[in-house]
């Protein structure tokens, strides 16, 4: 892919491919046809060469580092064409050593997972998925808040794309447009009782899936569903990472930033104050009213007259 790029405007031999990647024509053929199968535009055949007919929307490490050169995402990105899980993937590359800031990039999961047990569906070259690796000198405790920076990097993201796209963000960790989800975040992390050791922050945006599965078309939406027309995945994903990094530097460095971070999360939020919801907590549930969020991020409800704080359970709408 990165020697079609490099040659976009000419016709390259399959020779000259196979001399340039260490391989033999048969094989060039192969990855040529694969590469077709992953929906990249790529003309000729073996007898008169290839050619790139247009720059494809996948998301290469070649074309996103020069664009995030300056963040700490700059340097260390990975991209696998079809793989289980991105964050799978980036806790095992933490647990042996992988940098701070190194992000995992993939066209197509097959085991791709939300919050809890959920799964998260993964369509080829449609999506966004992506696994960052953190490493910051931060407690346990401000992982939640860590979580709603990234849904305000997502949100920042997509309005930098379009500014008419409005995402509502529900607590803690999903974006919404229309009551549909657009995009998930998922945070895991190793640490000791006072200090992170790493975290991984994974986040699955749909952007330009046309239909979803029978079983989520009532609760799943995309950016191209939201708008009637495609998005490019690069540009975006360079907005997210950019957006990312800007958050984060300021979590780190600015001594205000958990409480700007828990104000404007509230403020771009519809579930946080004033909402009828039902809690599905430690096997049981209650219903009640949101009234915002305590210092350290989580939701507080009001339910039979009592003040109660939500640590990590579901929150539904009434």
């Amino acid at each position: 892919m990165r020697l079609l790029t490099d040659h976009a405007t000419v016709v390259v031999s399959g020779t000259k491919i196979a001399d340039e990647i260490g391989s033999s024509r048969s094989e060039v053929w192969r990855l040529i046809q694969q590469l077709r199968g992953l929906g990249v535009d790529v003309a000729g055949h073996p007898a008169t060469g290839y050619q790139l007919r247009a720059v494809p929307d996948l998301l290469l490490p070649n074309i996103l580092q020069p664009l995030v050169q300056g963040t700490r995402f700059g340097e260390h990105i990975h991209h696998f064409y079809k793989i289980g899980s991105t964050n799978t993937a980036a806790m095992d590359a933490a647990a042996a050593g992988a940098p701070d800031g190194s992000v995992f990039l993939a066209e197509e999961q097959t085991a791709g997972r939300g919050r809890g047990a959920n799964a998260w569906q993964s369509a080829r070259s449609t999506g966004i998925y992506c696994s960052v690796v953190l490493r910051p000198a931060l407690p346990p405790t401000e992982v939640l808040v860590l979580s709603l920076a990234a849904a305000l990097a997502v949100r920042s993201a997509i309005r930098q794309i379009d500014s008419s796209v409005d995402p509502d963000l529900k607590w803690p960790n999903d974006l919404l447009l229309d009551g549909k989800k657009v995009c998930g975040i998922l945070a895991e992390m190793n640490a000791e009782a006072t200090r992170v050791r790493y975290i991984v922050v994974g986040i699955g945006l749909n952007v330009n899936q046309a239909t979803f599965p029978r079983e989520l078309a009532d609760q799943a939406t995309s950016l191209r569903l939201m708008t009637g027309g495609e998005w490019s995945r690069v540009e975006l994903a360079i907005a997210l990472l950019k957006s990312l990094h800007r958050e984060y530097r300021a979590l780190l460095e600015r001594p205000d930033a958990r409480e700007l971070i828990l104000r404007r999360f509230a403020d771009h939020s519809s579930w946080i104050k004033g909402k009828a919801v039902r809690i599905e907590e430690n096997g049981g549930s209650f219903e009640g009213t949101t009234e915002g969020l305590d210092e350290r991020g989580f939701l507080r409800v009001r339910a039979a007259g009592l003040l109660r704080t939500v640590l990590s359970g579901r929150v539904r709408p009434l």
